[in-house]
Order: structure tokens, then sequence, then C-alpha cells
């Protein structure tokens, strides 16, 4: 009997959202397993320049902890911060693109002992001092992964930036043939694509050749400089209904509580302003770069697959709002710095 109560508990535990509260105690428990040489790579403080570095490429000088510097059980509560914050599936996909360093090094031909392609160069940093009355952040990041949280007094306040990126998108050939990580990312995209009319296909094509990369690319502040594509309420009801489940496929991303936040913000700047934009092949396959992307007064989320013979893909959410916590978020945490040290 004591079996069966237990795991409905934890598919309980699985199903409910986490709060901010959560994400801190999972993290003091993943500070506390550190030694003091491991803090002093892994913790910075809050209000650093640091904060703002987000990267997704392979880089031999990242800031914060890497998992090769990890024991299994520091490793093993890493991914449990990761999963107070993010959805199961996400967390799925960050350890297939993380695996996926291995095939890269394969393919690459590289030497046992290069360390450029390595599932264990993925870092973790901790902003400030997890706390459920203060502002503190904390980063996990390397090469095709990017995500960064901000959290305030309870309450998570951003997610992003937040990137995943898979190379090679399909896989073409060995014992993971076939593999294709981002597979909703990309069927989500040409299923809308594919039921547009043509007077909505015309708005949709902003270019008939993708971008080689984001637009947004790493920049501190995202923006496109021109709003451009369909316009949600110019699609009919089926296509608004893939617009939406579109949307969804990146948001879902995260946890409930933060995904529900999004799309409310989503909502409030009005779904007249939100815009659908999609460049290059129309049609699916390898050799046919795309570009898309959704865009907002709110969010920016971006999707291209041209490298690599276009089998490479690269996809970004930006929260025009609330990238990195966002400036009112530094603010308060300035304000209750200088008091704290006022007392």
């Amino acid at each position: 009997m004591a079996r069966f109560w237990y795991i409905a508990i934890a598919s309980a535990l699985l199903y409910f959202p986490a709060h901010a509260q959560d994400i801190t105690i999972e993290a003091n428990r993943f500070i506390k397993l550190l030694n003091g040489g491991q803090r002093g790579k892994a913790l910075l403080p809050f209000d650093t320049s640091e904060r703002y570095n987000f990267n997704f490429v392979p880089l031999n000088d990242r800031k914060g902890i890497s998992m090769n510097e990890l024991s299994t059980a520091q490793q093993k509560q890493v991914f449990t911060l990761l999963r107070s914050s993010l959805s199961n599936a996400t967390v799925e996909k960050i350890t297939a693109v993380m695996q996926l360093e291995l095939l890269l090094k394969e393919l690459e031909q590289r030497s046992g002992d290069d360390h450029y392609r390595d599932p264990g160069k993925y870092f973790l940093t901790v902003f400030g001092t997890p706390s459920d009355s203060g502002s503190w952040g904390w980063r996990f990041e390397g090469h095709h992964i990017s995500f960064n949280f901000s959290a305030h007094k309870n309450l998570l306040l951003s997610g992003t930036p937040s990137f995943l990126g898979s190379n090679p998108a399909i896989v073409l050939a060995g014992s993971q043939k076939n593999k294709e990580i981002l597979k909703k990312e990309t069927t989500a995209g040409f299923e809308l694509l594919h039921n547009l009319s043509e007077t909505e296909l015309k708005k949709a094509i902003i270019n008939t050749t993708a971008p080689s990369e984001i637009i947004t690319g790493t920049a501190r502040k995202a923006m496109i400089e021109q709003a451009a594509g369909v316009r949600y309420t110019e699609l009919s009801t089926k296509a608004q209904l893939l617009f939406l489940q579109l949307l969804e496929v990146y948001l879902d991303r995260y946890k409930k509580d933060l995904s529900h936040k999004m799309l409310q913000d989503i909502k409030n700047a009005g779904m007249e302003n939100l815009r659908f934009a999609w460049a290059g092949h129309q049609q699916r396959g390898i050799g046919k770069p795309c570009y898309y992307r959704i865009h907002g007064p709110t969010i920016i989320i971006e999707y291209d697959n041209t490298q690599n013979n276009a089998n490479h893909i690269h996809t970004v959410i930006r929260d025009l709002k609330n990238d990195f916590g966002g400036d009112a978020l530094l603010e308060h945490y300035r304000h209750g710095h200088h008091n704290i040290e006022k007392h």
C-alpha cells in the first residue's frame, strides 16, 4: 500500500508547476554539494556584466563550473535544478543535445584528447544568493544550449534568453540514424506554413532566401528592426490554431507557471500584434535552408536551419520585457542591496 501511495505522490509532484521557492531550494542543495574551489567558479555576483554574456557556440573559456568538474551526485543535482525550471521534455532535449557532441567528435574525426566537442563542457553559474526574499539567477550553457533564469521574491520572472540547437538536425547514419531532437519545432513550423491561404502566404513570406543565422544573435537587447509577416488576426481559424500550437511548442519548454505568464504577456500586448514570418524554402528537406519566426511586442522566437547543408538547427526565445529578468529586476536588486548595507 505504501508503495502505491508513494507513486501517486510522485506523479502529482511531476504534474504541478514549480515556483521560484522550489528552484531556490534546489539551487541551495547544489551549492551545499560544492567544495570551496568549486564555489569560487560556480558562484558570481548578481550585479555583474557576465550575467548578460549569452552565447551558444563552442567556447574554451566559459564562466561557471563545467559538468566535467562535478561528481556524479553534483551532476545529478544540476539536472534536478533544470527540472525545477523546465519541462521534462526539455530536459530530455538538453541531454540529447549534449550527447550529440560525441557524434560530432566522431564525424569530425577528432582525436581522443581533443575536447572541442565534449558533452562535459556545459557550465552552471549561479548569480547572487538563492533566497526567497531577494533577486538571483542562474544559467546553464554550452554548445547549442543556453538557459538563463531570473527570480525575485519567490517569483520566477524569466527563463530567457533560451537557446536550443541541434547539429545534425537529423542524424543521417550510424546507430542514431534518423534521430531528430527538434522535430516538433520543425514539423509545427511547416504545418502552419502549408495551411496558409495564398493571401496569407504572401504576407508570411518575407524573403525567398533564409538568413544564415538567427537574426537576434547574442545581443543583450534582442531586436528585429521591422515587424513583418502575417498577423495572427489575419489568419483563418485553422491557421490560428496551428499558430498557437507552434507557439506552445516553445513556451512548453518551461514549467507551466512560467509558460502561462509568458502567454498572458503576449495576449495582454494584443494578439493582433503577433506575427508569423517565413524565409527560404517552403518544402522540408536536407539542402533546403529555411527560417521562421514569431514576433510580437513581448516576444521573439526564431528558428533557423541553414548551416551544414540545411541540417543544423538553431532556435531561440527572447522575452522582450524580461530577458535576463529585465531592467526592473536589476533595480530591485540594487535597491534591496543598498538597504541591506545601510542597516
